[in-house]
């Protein structure tokens, strides 16, 4: 009997051990990009990305085999302003059609603690592509229940970027130079 525990214990050991990460979706309606930066010292404006794509494959026994990518088009911006977003998408910022799309591709994940870790990837936005390291934080992974109870995933990340390594940097430095972003996305396990 012994024998058999012993086995038993050792082929989920293995099982585990050797563990694929498994592919989550993002769930568009429930992932953000929020911006932030200082408009001349007077306010701090905000901007947003929503309902962007991508997807997480993750890895729970070892999270640094973890990868992520996600995209989105840069017409998808929100500012809350309709002049500013048609200031932004014109040629003296993203000059952008329906096809421009920004994107991150992870390249790297570093355990930070039993939550944490650095992300770091290829962030693309206006045809530049530059590496970038976001803080992150598992917030939950498990069964959603308002979902119909399905394997989920949440997490939350933080950044800053220099807005002209991306040729975007009109008016800087009196509009800051300096973006900050935070993220928080949901992503549910692929069925």
């Amino acid at each position: 009997m012994k024998l058999v525990l012993f086995a038993a214990a050792f082929a989920l050991a293995g099982t585990s051990a050797y563990a694929a990460p498994e592919k989550y979706m993002l769930d568009a309606s429930h992932s953000q990009i929020v911006f932030t930066y200082s408009h001349v010292g007077f306010s701090t404006t905000y901007g947003m990305f929503s309902g962007f794509e991508g997807e997480i494959m993750f890895d729970q026994e070892d999270p640094a085999a973890s990868s992520v990518t996600v995209s989105m088009p840069a017409t998808s911006m929100i500012t809350g302003w309709e002049q500013r977003l048609g200031h932004f998408m014109s040629p003296d910022f993203f000059d952008a059609s329906d096809d421009e799309i920004i994107s991150f591709t992870s390249t790297s994940i570093e355990v930070m603690g039993d939550n944490t870790a650095q992300i770091t990837g290829d962030l693309t936005i206006n045809d530049v592509t530059k590496s970038v390291v976001l803080d992150a934080k598992l917030n939950n992974v498990g069964p959603n229940p308002v979902m119909g109870g399905k394997a989920w995933a949440g997490f939350d990340a933080t950044a800053t970027l220099l807005r002209s390594d991306y040729g975007l940097g009109l008016y800087a430095p009196a509009i800051s130079d300096e973006v900050e972003v935070m993220i928080s996305i949901e992503a549910a396990k692929a069925e």
